[in-house]
């Protein structure tokens, strides 16, 4: 996969490119970055990539003219366009594995006050990683860029994602490491006997009740099975026994 940021602020990424799981797909050849400063499209003397609003306000608009000539001149047949901003679509993991299907991604960064609206015609999606408003689209890039490489075929093993959080539509079991017993806190003891059925069926009941007291919301698009539906009921009596 191909992964192009548009931005005006290349060396934010440093970091995130070199260190990690990022640097380890880049380096086996999973993924491909490239960062594209759209400066370089501007054509006045002063590179200016920004103007004064139309009909007067604060702050800067992002020009439609520069953005146009950059995506044209880097996105291909495959390219699938996509703009960083808080009136998008909010990210979630459905939509990590969606792209992560893609070859060819192209994450436009927004800065300033904002962008003029005719950049929104040369787009194909416009996403946002929640309800606030950041100083540009560089860490929402960062994010989607992270939540699609670990995705891909060879960057973790396929284990080590399944059981993630949203990626069945709940949220994580809890995990627990060595020691068995730390301060008074016992790992559950079904976690270390050995036996797979049993641990298999611990993790489903606890990703069920870990949902349904934290994230209720997301039980309303679930689809339970059988055996689900029969481990939510001991959840929800069991929780409520603990309440009174």
């Amino acid at each position: 996969m191909k992964i192009t940021i548009v931005t005006l602020f290349k060396d934010m990424f440093n970091g995130f490119l070199e260190e990690s799981i990022i640097k380890r797909a880049i380096d086996k050849g999973i993924v491909k970055f490239n960062l594209v400063d759209f400066r370089e499209y501007s054509l006045d003397k002063h590179h200016h990539v920004d103007d004064t609003p139309y009909g007067g306000g604060a702050g800067m608009v992002l020009k439609c003219d520069v953005i146009d000539r950059c995506l044209e001149d880097i996105k291909t047949n495959k390219s699938k366009i996509i703009l960083m901003t808080p009136q998008g679509t909010k990210y979630n993991q459905a939509k990590a594995y969606e792209l992560a299907k893609e070859e060819d991604i192209i994450l436009v960064c927004g800065h300033y006050e904002g962008f003029d609206e005719r950049i929104r015609s040369f787009v194909d999606e416009e996403i946002s990683v929640g309800d606030f408003v950041l100083t540009g689209g560089e860490i929402p890039a960062m994010l989607i860029s992270d939540s699609i490489t670990r995705l891909l075929g060879g960057a973790i093993t396929e284990e080590s994602h399944m059981g993630d959080s949203y990626s069945n539509g709940l949220l994580e079991y809890p995990q627990y490491t060595r020691p068995a017993t730390y301060k008074g806190m016992d790992v559950p003891s079904v976690l270390q006997n050995g036996n797979h059925k049993e641990i298999a069926k611990w993790r489903i009941k606890e990703s069920i009740r870990k949902t349904y007291l934290r994230r209720p919301d997301l039980l309303k698009n679930y689809e339970f099975s059988k055996e689900d539906k029969k481990l939510y009921q001991e959840v929800i009596e069991e929780e409520k026994n603990n309440n009174d």
